[in-house]
């Protein structure tokens, strides 16, 4: 069986932010800056606070995150039974295995780690050593913990909040219980230390919120909610005394501490249940995320004590359902889901992602707020389809969309990222129950297509968004409802599909019709492709047929969904069409020889599917996913060989991207490291062995060695120099007419002794002596850090020294051959090593091709330099077709 497809692979996932787990806030004491950390299946992600910028994002573990808790160096998280320690935001260093089953709740202290899992087993774990240091085995029945805290300033204390609403406070260094609470008759849901010593915050899950003394078993005062459990707790630490409550509703209450009141609310703070909320130390900033895939920073600058939302990153709060490129340039994504919001996700970092909002039902929500409408009844239902144009996009609004059983489409503005100004209503349609069903813009940005359940289609100018006519007799257009719409790339065919089974082409201006063609079966769903003019229909019987509007005869039919066909997509080229169906499967089928090319097995059913606009992505969402899943098109970077798949081809089990792209690539542009000392990364001097690496030195150090001589003659000078006209009236000179230095007297050994010291002749450079060294070593490190240093006369002169006729010793000239083959081999230096040798063999080729040793070292010199440059020459060919294959796409 396949391992996949291959035709596409696996890269990243996007718009996924935070799930129902707690986050964890940590303080980089070196960079002096707050961190944020969330589980999001899997791995978790790391944000700064400053920014709400994606710092580093973790390795994927066996199962999914259960818990996750932060200290100063690292980050644990919990996944099954067991608990995984990681390092600079991103490595696994350490791996706690003990528990028998799930891991629940997580505590940091100090040097120890305290873990307690389902089965009220509680272990204390070394953190350095990952040893167990102390075992503790609750009852669940008369004591399960549901929340820990560490006390302030007690030293090796922790207190356990249980479901049954007791509380006990244990010595973990001695394993003594030191004292127990009685509770307030209700389970502990939350436990968190306040500001001053001895005091703590519990909630409870009746929604009582006591501040106690646990040093006199005192209680203080105490708060009620009326919305549900208390998730979480949280006090100010910057000098004013009040605590915030989180809701499983998605509310924060903010309590004075001081009157012993409610302060503020902050209302649909979330639109799922509040998992966390942490103040910052020392500043008037909280954080919050939840369920519904938000982060977001509150910041109290509001009188009366009252906050705002300072930033947020937020996705899809339920699966989206439908998705779309928008642009030319396939950076961005447009997607709508059952949440009823429109968002735009950037491929290329999250910085440029944003949310169009949330639909509403007029422009005087404001006034209907006052007169106490519910905040849900001014929301639209969510978008079923939508269409988008970016030709006019920067005068009117680009995007309409259509909403479940609604019968008004809506505009929406991207540049704005807000809800446009017109809802599309056929005229005379009041009271009337149909809905709109399917939706396209015109490529020229100016006119839309609706389609409506009752077999309506209506013409509307986006500009004015007034109504431009409707197509059929008596405005019925199909006996059913309409199923697609779509208008070809000159305006001039409008085409329809029904539930009547027919498929209808117009005129668009004149909007009569000219053809009709009987499909046998009701289509689901309709993609053209405008550029070359291939219509591709979904229908229910799970086949695709595809139509060539200029003949108007179906030419391709594809069989192979065992499921319900949910979306469609069509290569750039019009060569591909991609189809995503309840089957599981994500299916390539080739147009020009009608097969199938590409077929591989997801875990969940893909519902939409969209491919970018230069080929590079494809885009899918799936059943019950929150993120939009990307898939890399191997075509483009390598040879795939697309062979058309046998009938009885079984599919291969694909897993879903991940937040981290399957090459490691690049995370974000700012990485931050965990520990207070920063390691720097040292880039190693060889990254693979098949391939090269460049010297760096400048141009003027190697590049001109073969033209020395060249060099020599133009730097000559025109005039020799002339002598000095005076000389220094110190120094001895001889009589005459030429002024000539006195020499010193020679010593009577001097004049006496005719022999030539040959050390006073040849005097051994340290190159020579490096080189003879690293002969004998196999080493060339030396010799080669020397050369390095010269420059292109000194470095002439030592090379030219090498052979007998300069002075050197024997074996020089293939002690150099060897060190050059060293060099070739390794990889490093490749420029210096051509220029290198290029200059050798220019000074000592005559004398080489005298000796047979010398020239076998040549010939095997050789084979090396041309298997390395076969290796490279392949490289820069697969790269320049690349770039050319873009600039082509992008023009």
């Amino acid at each position: 069986m396949p391992a996949g497809g291959a035709l596409f692979s696996g890269f990243r996932v996007l718009g996924l932010f935070s799930n129902h787990l707690p986050h964890a806030l940590r303080y980089h004491q070196k960079h002096r800056e707050f961190y944020v950390v969330t589980a999001v299946g899997r791995c978790f992600h790391t944000y700064n606070v400053k920014k709400l910028g994606i710092v580093a994002v973790s390795n994927s573990l066996s199962e999914d995150i259960s818990c996750l808790v932060a200290d100063r160096m690292l980050v644990f998280a919990a996944s099954g039974c067991d608990i995984s320690a990681f390092a600079r935001n991103k490595e696994e260093v350490r791996r706690y295995s003990g528990h028998k089953q799930e891991v629940r709740l997580l505590l940091p202290l100090g040097d120890q780690l305290i873990s307690v899992d389902a089965g009220g087993d509680a272990i204390i774990w070394d953190v350095g050593s990952g040893e167990v240091y102390l075992r503790l085995q609750f009852d669940p029945v008369t004591f399960e913990p549901s929340a820990l805290c560490h006390p302030s300033t007690y030293l090796n204390k922790v207190l356990l909040g249980s479901s049954q609403g007791a509380l006990q406070l244990w010595n973990i260094k001695t394993s003594k219980l030191l004292y127990s609470f009685s509770g307030w008759g209700a389970a502990i849901t939350a436990l968190q230390q306040s500001p001053a010593v001895d005091v703590v915050g519990v909630g409870t899950a009746t929604g009582r919120i006591i501040i106690h003394n646990i040093r006199l078993d005192e209680t203080l005062m105490s708060f009620m909610q009326d919305w549900g459990p208390i998730s979480s707790l949280a006090f100010r630490s910057d000098g004013v005394p009040v605590v915030a409550a989180a809701s499983p509703q998605g509310h924060v209450a903010l309590w004075d501490l001081e009157r012993r009141q409610l302060t503020a609310q902050l209302r649909h703070a979330h639109s799922t249940a509040v998992a966390a909320a942490t103040f910052l130390h020392g500043e008037p900033l909280l954080i919050t995320n939840g369920a519904d895939n938000a982060i977001k920073v509150w910041i109290f600058d509001q009188e009366g004590g009252g906050a705002r939302l300072l930033r947020s990153r937020q996705g899809h709060s339920a699966p989206p359902t439908t998705i779309s490129h928008h642009g030319n340039d396939g950076k961005n994504i447009l997607s709508a889901g059952q949440d009823g919001t429109l968002q735009s996700f950037s491929t290329v970092h999250e910085r440029f992602s944003k949310s169009l909002g949330h639909g509403s039902i007029n422009k005087k929500k404001e006034q209907k707020k006052k007169k106490g409408l519910a905040y849900q009844e001014l929301r639209l239902p969510a978008i079923t389809t939508f269409a988008s144009a970016v030709a006019r996009q920067s005068d009117w609004d680009g995007i309409v969309a259509c909403h479940s059983g609604r019968l008004a489409a809506t505009t929406w503005n991207y540049q704005r990222c807000t809800m446009g100004a017109h809802h599309l209503r056929p005229p005379g349609a009041h009271g009337n129950k149909a809905a709109a069903t399917a939706v396209d813009v015109t490529s020229c940005g100016n006119f839309v297509l609706i389609g409506l359940s009752s077999g309506r289609v209506d013409l509307y100018n986006l500009q004015s968004g007034l109504h431009r006519g409707c197509y059929g007799d008596g405005g019925a257009a199909h006996r059913g409802a309409v199923r697609g719409v779509c208008v070809d790339g000159l305006n001039q065919l409008t085409l329809t599909a029904g539930s009547d089974s027919l498929l209808k082409i117009w005129r668009f201006r004149s909007k009569k019709q000219e053809a009709e063609l009987q499909l046998g079966t009701a289509p689901a769903s309709m993609l053209l492709h405008r550029e070359s003019g291939m219509l591709a229909l979904a229908l229910d019987d799970f086949m695709i047929i595809v139509v060539d509007t200029a003949t108007r005869r179906v030419v391709r039919k594809f069989h192979g969904h065992g499921g319900k066909i949910n979306d469609m997509a069509f290569s750039p080229d019009g060569r591909w069409l991609v189809t995503v169906a309840m089957d599981c499967t994500i299916r390539t089928w080739d147009l020009p020889s009608g097969c199938l090319v590409d077929c591989f097995l997801v875990d969940t059913a893909p519902v939409g599917v969209s491919m970018s606009p230069t080929g590079d992505f494809l885009a899918t969402v799936h059943v019950d996913n929150l993120g939009i899943y990307l898939w890399t098109n191997q075509s483009l970077c390598g040879l795939v060989s697309l062979r058309p798949l046998p009938a009885d081809y079984q599919p291969a089990a694909v897993t879903l991207p991940g937040s981290q792209p399957g090459n490691e690539a690049e995370q974000e542009v700012t990485s931050q490291d965990d520990g207070e000392d920063d390691d720097e990364y040292e880039s190693p001097q060889q990254l693979g062995a098949e391939l090269v690496t460049l010297s760096l030195l400048p141009e003027s150090r190697w590049k001109s060695l073969l033209h020395l001589d060249a060099i020599k003659r133009r730097n000559r000078p025109a005039a020799p120099p002339v002598a000095p006209p005076t000389l220094p009236f110190f120094l001895p000179t001889q009589a005459g007419l030429t002024p000539r230095f006195t020499l010193p007297p020679a010593t009577a050994q001097e004049v006496q002794s005719k022999v030539v010291r040959w050390g006073d002749l040849a005097q051994r450079s340290d190159f020579v002596s490096a080189l003879e060294s690293a002969a004998e070593s196999d080493s060339f490190e030396r010799p080669l850090l020397l050369l390095r240093s010269l420059g292109p006369a000194p470095l002439s002169v030592e090379l030219s020294g090498l052979s007998a006729e300069g002075g050197g010793a024997g074996g020089l000239l293939l002690a150099f051959l060897r060190m050059i083959d060293s060099l070739l081999a390794s990889g490093r230096d490749f420029d210096l090593a051509h220029a290198y040798l290029a200059l050798f063999l220019k000074l000592h080729l005559r004398s080489l091709s005298q000796d047979a040793v010398a020239m076998e070292t040549l010939v095997h010199l050789s084979e090396r330099l041309e298997a390395g440059w076969a290796e490279l020459q392949a490289s820069f060919h697969q790269s320049l077709c690349l770039l050319t294959y873009i600039k082509s796409a992008l023009l």
